[in-house]
């Protein structure tokens, strides 16, 4: 069941959804308009699965083009919707603002719930009385700051469609997170995998503030597209908003199964692109790197961005190039982000690793290092054996004869190699260097990227 929550600027919509979803998901500042575009959230209540849609605060008066657009989201989350909840101040009292929200929703098919917000104590019961006048039935005390008559809420959130049949969602499909700094193009990108104005898109930067999660198959397969807010140069990041909404980036990065990194393709691969691209490998996240733009970049040589990014990134990230604007290689994009899960996902058989591994040898030997464990000196590593240990991402193990012999410089080399020969370009793959004396530590599963 999903249940929009919707309501004038700043009465409290997205600290009451943190509150319902016991989660921080939903940024919440004392400024009004922070929420922008709507955001799913899942909870459960009684044995009932909610998604609540929070969206951004509707001034049906504001006739500005981002207001326009945040009407719209709004809009759009009541058209996708089971039922309603309307969030009022209790404090404030009734506005003009709440009247017209009241109006719209009567001329909505959709069940609808009055929250009143802000009822902190006891004391303030008598002030949701006031929302009676609204003509949206008995409104419902609650506190997102204090939780005073949240259970009452969800109770008759539940009640409004008790036959409803729900259905989880498939865990087995692909996260894909959109990340980048800002105005390069991520929400413009959702909207072209869309097929529709699904997130706002605006030219000024920083529109984008929470991660927002987008449901779509592609091909038969079901995806999850996640748009977050542009990540800045710490130094840049001056207020806490900022601060919240790059993080929200940053955990979206964490629990995504790909990360593509959006650049603008007339600025090239900055140093900012390759520090987030580096932040999302770090979290085990399969990567490439996307120039967004390509149709206005006119003097960028592909290969030069290609090469840089190669010598900067350890994992080799794929450098692909595509337009939001006119939809330029836009699906092939989509195709690359599922090729990379599948390979961050699957296994390879030991009896390939192990022709794989001779081949390594035999095309540079191993070095010879000194001695470990009372080896005499001058004795040359030997590769033993091979085997995959864990997925997502994948992780191998390397039996040795000696792990002090095993340079760095020769472990890249072998590493460079896998990624070569099993397109594991941008994916966090790990290697665990173990002596045959040793036995593989516990945990080797992990999935903390080298």
């Amino acid at each position: 069941m999903k249940v929009a929550i919707v309501g004038y600027p700043n009465v409290g919509k997205s600290s009451l959804v943190n509150r319902l979803t016991e989660s921080r998901e939903a940024v919440v500042h004392e400024r009004a308009g922070v929420t922008r575009d709507r955001k799913e959230l899942r909870t459960d209540w009684n044995g009932r699965p909610l998604t609540l849609i929070d969206t951004g605060g509707v001034d049906l008066e504001d006739r500005a083009a981002l207001a326009i657009q945040i009407q719209d989201q709004a809009r759009a989350a009541l058209a996708d919707a089971d039922a309603a909840v309307l969030v009022v101040d209790a404090r404030a009292g009734l506005r003009p603002g709440d009247q017209e929200m009241a109006d719209l929703l009567r001329r909505s098919p959709l069940p609808v719930l009055v929250a009143a917000n802000k009822v902190d104590t006891a004391r303030d019961l008598p002030l949701a009385t006031e929302f009676h006048a609204l003509g949206l039935g008995d409104p419902i005390a609650v506190s997102a700051a204090q939780g005073l008559g949240t259970g009452d809420l969800l109770d008759r959130v539940v009640a409004l469609a008790p036959d409803a049949a729900d259905e989880e969602g498939d865990d087995d499909g692909v996260r894909m997170a959109l990340i980048g700094r800002p105005n390069v193009g991520k929400s413009s990108l959702v909207n072209r995998f869309a097929g529709s104005e699904r997130v706002i898109v605006s030219p000024v930067a920083g529109t984008t503030r929470d991660a927002i999660d987008l449901p779509l198959e592609f091909q038969g397969r079901e995806l999850v597209l996640v748009d977050t807010a542009g990540i800045r140069r710490q130094a840049k990041v001056g207020e806490s908003i900022e601060y919240y909404t790059a993080l929200r980036s940053r955990r979206a990065a964490q629990r995504a199964d790909v990360a593509l990194v959006v650049c603008d393709a007339t600025d090239g691969i900055t140093t900012q692109d390759l520090r987030i691209a580096e932040l999302a490998m770090k979290s085990g996240c399969a990567t490439a790197l996307v120039l967004n733009k390509w149709d206005l970049a006119q003097d960028v040589d592909l290969d030069h961005e290609r090469a840089r990014a190669h010598a900067k990134l350890r994992l080799r990230p794929r450098v692909l190039t595509a337009s939001a604007a006119t939809g330029r290689h836009v699906e092939r994009l989509l195709v690359e982000a599922i090729a990379l899960a599948d390979r961050s996902r699957g296994r390879i058989p030991t009896p390939q690793l192990n022709r794989f591994l001779s081949e390594v040898v035999a095309a540079r030997q191993p070095p010879v290092g000194a001695a470990g464990r009372g080896a005499r000196s001058g004795h040359r590593l030997r590769l033993l054996f091979m085997t995959q240990t864990g997925e997502r991402p994948p992780r191998f193990s390397i039996q040795v004869n000696s792990r002090a012999r095993v340079t760095r410089d020769y472990a890249y080399f072998v590493e460079n190699r896998l990624r070569e020969r099993y397109r594991l370009e941008g994916v966090p793959a790990i290697i665990d260097f173990v002596e045959r004396s040793e036995r593989r530590p516990t945990g080797s599963r992990s999935r903390r990227a080298a």
